[in-house]
């Protein structure tokens, strides 16, 4: 039974974060209550709309995050209050700012004064006695401090003079102030409002990709992410120097505090001690906090940008039933080729060598005909590594001589050598070396971008900004949640999926996934969801949380092809029932009309009522039985295939293009049209409208349509446009 202190701060809690995200305290409260069980965030989405009102994901991570947030500074303030009541009393109106603490820092701040310090100025002349002196001076007393010094003088002590005395006294009075919680706060909030962040070259001279922050300083308030990250990592390489810059003003907020009468005879002595206070004390300490917090939303900032990248990549559509012959170009060591099925299953493997310094081009030529009459190849795979583009063209001018329609694409290759030198991919290809698994992987990303890429550190895939120099946990923590995701939006076939690509299933550890995989290949394929429950370590937990996710195309149980959870099969039952149908009419001709009934249901809330079923649920029941065994990445526009080669010189100013959106940062998009570099599409570029952050205009693998401004050829630089194309323009 939880114990009323803590029902009383779990309320707290859920209303603070009911508040800050603007929802309801019963969303809220049903949600933290069913995180607390052990239920997964894929499957309160889906599968408990009603208890949390019908919570997104990213709505249900968010109260995710802060509950991990709030309950951590909960034990904090606990820890706090126990610290402080060991060397001091924990008065009530202590405890009260204790509670009052909105964040790690403001519990940092008013521990400050009561932390174990090694020794410092201050401490050393409490040693010597000095703290009455102190005190007398903070009065703002009439009279000269000179014999109120001299009565303090003890040279066993090491205090022989009055301004030996003056000076001890002034170093404990500027770590009192220091240690001020409430102005700490007050200069913290004032240096990120009025603050600048500074950078110089420490050697100008020398020219390097910082050139631009030589001689660069931007209000702390407005700096974007990208220039942080930039500028953080030019200081760790020891080019730059940067440094947060605050007007004098600055001071005026501890003299505002601290002195009461202007006119005192130590007037010009607190003077001293409030500059001393601010430079040597708090504005060292409260540049790092600043600093790190405008890192800290840089970095959220850089990982917000990673995490939508990748989910877009992830959920490429896939390219169904073709053969493809994937390379994976090189010189030197020649192209490795990888022809797969329209399973992914492995064909033949053998390496060509068409790019210099071999130049073997006709002999390639005759190995690429051969595979593709022999294994009927649909599409060529090309890698964009090292001689991708001569490989392209290579690819290009071989096509018209080829025997079948064949047709060409270059695909992202990051992260393959990562893969291919992996235990995993070791243990799938234990007979192949590192290069040739390179082009299994090219070849079988094209064919199902979601089941390959789930195999590779996220952190690998190349759609980031600065990912290297971010928190590396929590970038770890952001990218899994959203493989997860997209894993869990997609659905995954029990009987073809990988262990890798199940671990990310709702419910389902790395070891259990293993035990799924191994499971399948002693018994054979899965014939329903029910069997999972054999599946050792796979208790009725976990098949609660999973059950929904997982797809059996050749079930009896229709159902178990859609993501309708077993919970809710009599529903669906029923459901058709009223309907005039039964679950076998789905497998029979008379799907089309059964789609149509259920598409024209008018009356949800009605039949929700007669079924004994929240609407929420009916409604994805209802859209799961129109369409059995759908792959919601088929709905989007296929990727750009080619024929032929375009290169950088060919480009003219005004030439319109499709191309494929690579990457998106905070200040444009990288555009893939086809030659050796990608364009950039700069945020001014992206809409003839006002456009806040190029996330919201494209994505990665939107297909677009855009202008060429201008091509630096020395420089293998490409600016595009994506506004509205003017009429006079040239085609390629």
């Amino acid at each position: 039974m939880m114990a009323v202190e803590e029902k009383d701060t779990q309320q707290r809690i859920i209303q603070s974060i009911a508040q800050e995200l603007h929802l309801k305290v019963s969303q809220v409260e049903a949600t933290v209550a069913l995180l607390d069980e052990g239920n997964t965030i894929p499957f309160i989405a889906r599968y408990r709309k009603e208890a949390t009102g019908k919570l997104d994901e990213n709505q249900l991570r968010d109260i995710h995050e802060k509950l991990e947030y709030l309950r951590s500074l909960q034990q904090r303030r606990e820890e706090v209050s126990r610290l402080i009541s060991e060397v001091a009393e924990l008065t009530p109106a202590l405890q009260a700012t204790i509670e009052s603490a909105r964040n790690l820092t403001e519990l940092d701040d008013i521990y400050r004064p009561y932390r174990p310090k090694r020794k410092t100025r201050a401490s050393i002349a409490k040693e010597k006695g000095l703290e009455p002196l102190a005190n007398w001076i903070l009065e703002e007393n009439v009279s000269g401090w000179e014999d109120q010094a001299r009565s303090h003088i003890n040279a066993e002590l090491g205090v022989e003079t009055e301004e030996d005395a003056l000076q001890g006294a002034k170093d404990i009075i500027a770590e009192y102030i220091s240690d001020d919680a409430a102005l700490r706060k007050q200069i913290r909030e004032f240096t990120t409002q009025k603050g600048k962040l500074v950078s110089r070259a420490i050697q100008p001279g020398i020219s390097t990709v910082y050139d631009q922050y030589y001689e660069y300083e931007e209000a702390l308030s407005t700096v974007p992410a990208h220039r942080v990250l930039a500028m953080n990592r030019g200081e760790k390489e020891e080019i730059l120097r940067v440094t947060i810059e605050v007007s004098d003003e600055v001071v005026h907020l501890i003299e505002k505090k601290y002195r009461k009468k202007p006119r005192s005879a130590v007037a010009a002595i607190l003077q001293e001690v409030f500059a001393d206070a601010y430079k040597r004390l708090i504005a060292p300490s409260i540049e790092r906090e600043v600093r790190n917090a405008l890192t800290e939303k840089a970095e959220e900032q850089a990982i917000r940008i990673f995490s939508f990248n990748l989910r877009n990549l992830l959920l490429q559509p896939p390219i169904r039933d073709k053969v493809v012959l994937g390379i994976d170009p090189a010189y030197r060591t020649g192209c490795k080729i990888a022809v797969v099925d329209e399973t992914g299953k492995v064909l033949h493997i053998t390496v060509t060598y068409p790019t210099p310094p071999q130049n073997k081009i006709a002999e390639a030529a005759d190995c690429i005909r051969k595979l593709v009459h022999e294994y009927q190849v649909d599409v060529i795979a090309i890698g964009n590594g090292t001689g991708s583009r001569e490989t392209e063209q290579f690819v290009a001018d071989l096509i018209p001589s080829l025997s079948r329609n064949v047709v060409y694409i270059i695909v992202n290759e990051a992260g393959a050598s990562v893969y291919s030198a992996s235990k995993l991919a070791g243990e799938e290809f234990p007979k192949l070396d590192v290069a040739e698994r390179s082009a299994i992987s090219i070849a079988r990303r094209l064919q199902d971008p979601l089941a390959e890429l789930v195999k590779i550190d996220p952190k690998s895939v190349g759609v980031g900004q600065y990912q290297h120099d971010v928190s590396q946990k929590r970038l770890s923590e952001s990218l899994g949640a959203v493989v997860e995701s997209a894993v869990n939006s997609v659905g995954v076939d029990l009987n073809t999926a990988s262990a890798s690509l199940l671990s990310y299933v709702a419910g389902l550890s790395t070891s259990v996934a293993k035990n799924i995989v191994s499971f399948r290949e002693e018994h054979g394929k899965y014939t329903d969801r029910k069997q999972l429950l054999k599946v050792p370590r796979l208790g009725p937990k976990a098949f609660e949380q999973c059950a929904g996710f997982l797809r059996v195309p050749d079930s009896k149980t229709i159902f178990d092809n859609t993501p309708i959870h077993p919970e809710s099969y009599e529903i669906a039952e029923r459901l058709l029932r009223m309907l005039g149908y039964q679950a076998a009419d789905l497998h029979t001709d008379n799907e089309d009309p059964l789609k149509e009934k259920l598409i024209s249901i008018a009356d949800i809330s009605y039949l929700a009522e007669q079924l004994e079923v929240g609407e929420p649920t009916l409604k994805d029941i209802v859209d799961a039985l129109q369409k059995p065994g759908r792959d919601p990445r088929e709905e989007l526009p296929p990727p750009v295939f080619r024929t032929d080669v375009l290169k950088m010189e060919d480009l003219q100013a005004g030439m319109v293009l499709k191309g494929t959106v690579r990457n998106v940062v905070d200040f444009g998009a990288f555009v893939d049209i086809g030659v050796k570099q990608d364009g950039l599409v700069h945020i001014s570029e992206l809409s003839n409208q006002y456009v806040k952050h190029p996330m919201d205009v494209v994505a990665v693998g939107d297909i677009v349509d855009v202008q060429v401004i201008s091509v630096d050829l020395h420089k293998g630089r490409i600016s595009l446009s994506m506004k509205q194309i003017a009429q006079d323009t040239v085609s390629p």
